[in-house]
């Protein structure tokens, strides 16, 4: 058994938010990747290979992360991935379907950590 931290990988157009995430999420006992969607999905993937990816469905424009769920779905589609939006209305949008879970952000992360919780956990049954 590898003693290595889980790798999640934060995909945000925010600074200020990754930056959260990170700070949240490796007090959490986690190691994080950030990345802010302007590098292809795929590279980053292949070079940071995390086993869950918080993603932002709006960043910036022209680039969605509805259409990076779909990049990552066609590269790995038991990678967890956890949509997370300031706009609940995409929830129901149909290419959001393909996420394991969809968070609203918040400032409260106790959400969001419990959705990592779960996906690692759903991931871990995967590998095994």
């Amino acid at each position: 058994m590898s003693d290595r931290k889980p790798k999640i990988l934060v995909v945000d157009d925010e600074k200020h938010i990754r930056m959260l995430y990170q700070e949240e999420l490796e007090t959490e006992g986690y190691e994080v990747a950030t990345s802010d969607g302007a590098e292809a999905i795929e590279s980053v993937l292949a070079r940071e290979k995390p086993i869950v990816v918080i993603l932002d469905i709006r960043l910036g424009p022209g680039l969605s992360g509805l259409d990076l769920l779909q990049t990552i779905r066609s590269m790995d589609s038991r990678l967890p991935v956890i949509l997370c939006t300031a706009y609940d209305s995409f929830q129901h949008d149909l290419k959001s379907i393909a996420a394991d879970f969809y968070v609203v952000k918040s400032v409260d992360l106790s959400e969001l950590k419990d959705k990592v919780r779960q996906a690692l956990a759903r991931s871990t049954a995967l590998t095994r």
